[in-house]
């Protein structure tokens, strides 16, 4: 397509995330060719028959060849190998970037694999709880924020050339340093995320309630804490270990907000918990106003059996 912000995209991993940018280039950017790569070959073979990419290729570095954009969706933890993998194969004019959750670590793996390179790392804050090359679809990113983390030596237009890319996905897109992103995620998304994680476990755990009682009456609350905690159990231990400063810090925070409020039941003390009740209110009407969920009772759910 005239006009594009590259002409050869290469994807390494097919999960959710690069398995729908595979989807979301060819919909979007129908000129640009993609070529996909993975690690595991039941994955590439699904990717073939799914059509994720124009070519999928059975090594790293072949898969980067020609591109002029990289673009690494892999666990935080193996961003590193997967671009040494890939290091023979990248030319020396392509944009280099990633999709992981924390950035901070992220930008440190890939500079030191991938010296002298066009590192730019990036975020779209988009995904679902399912996992696999065939979760992916082309409206993921479509009014989801992308965030975007270029170090301070990072080329301007080479900047612009992967906004321009995420913005043509249908992405909204914010560009911050990697260790502010890092402090924002922690409490937007990985706390949120050990604290499903954690309450999921401690219902599996009670003694006095079986699994059976907690899966069968699990009003709206508990039961997305369970969507959160169905997410990849790899990709979110590497997210925790990658950006444990930032995580620990929130987890701090939270703690002690939550001794507050434990303390405030313990006395009846009614008005503390109604005045932080009606508080964090206003950050969900602020979500809904910025289009970033569905304001319709039971988050939209169009059925409301429970079997849904």
């Amino acid at each position: 397509m005239s006009g594009a912000p590259f002409a050869q995209v290469t994807i390494v991993g097919l999960g959710l995330l690069g398995g729908s940018i595979g989807h979301a280039v060819q919909a979007y950017m129908p000129g640009v060719r993609v070529v996909g790569y993975d690690a595991d070959p039941d994955v590439r073979a699904k990717a073939r028959a799914l059509g994720l990419a124009h070519g999928i290729a059975d090594d790293a570095a072949s898969a980067a060849l020609g591109s002029d954009l990289v673009v690494l969706c892999v666990p935080v933890g193996a961003m590193g190998a997967a671009a040494v993998a890939l290091a023979p194969g990248i030319s020396a004019d392509a944009v280099i970037s990633d999709v992981g959750s924390s950035k901070g670590s992220v930008a440190r793996a890939l500079a030191e694999a991938l010296p002298g390179h066009h590192v730019i790392p990036a975020h779209p804050v988009a995904g679902t709880e399912r996992s696999g090359p065939d979760a992916g679809f082309a409206t993921l990113f479509v009014n989801r924020w992308c965030i975007v983390t270029p170090p301070e030596n990072a080329a301007p237009a080479k900047v612009a050339q992967l906004v321009a890319f995420w913005e043509a996905l249908g992405a909204r897109v914010e560009t911050m340093d990697a260790d502010h992103h890092d402090k924002v995620l922690a409490v937007t998304s990985h706390l949120p995320h050990l604290i499903a994680y954690t309450i999921v476990g401690t219902a599996s755990d009670l003694e006095q309630v079986t699994q059976s009682e907690v899966i069968k009456y699990s009003a709206g609350g508990f039961r997305d804490f369970t969507r959160i905690a169905a997410s990849d159990p790899t990709m979110w231990r590497d997210v925790f270990l990658s950006n444990r400063e930032a995580v620990l810090e929130m987890l701090q925070r939270f703690t002690e907000d939550l001794t507050e409020l434990q303390k405030a039941i313990r006395k009846g003390d009614g008005d503390t918990l109604f005045d932080q009740f009606t508080r964090t209110r206003a950050i969900r009407r602020g979500i809904i106003e910025m289009g970033q969920d569905d304001a319709r009772p039971d988050f939209g759910r169009a059925d409301h059996s429970g079997k849904g």
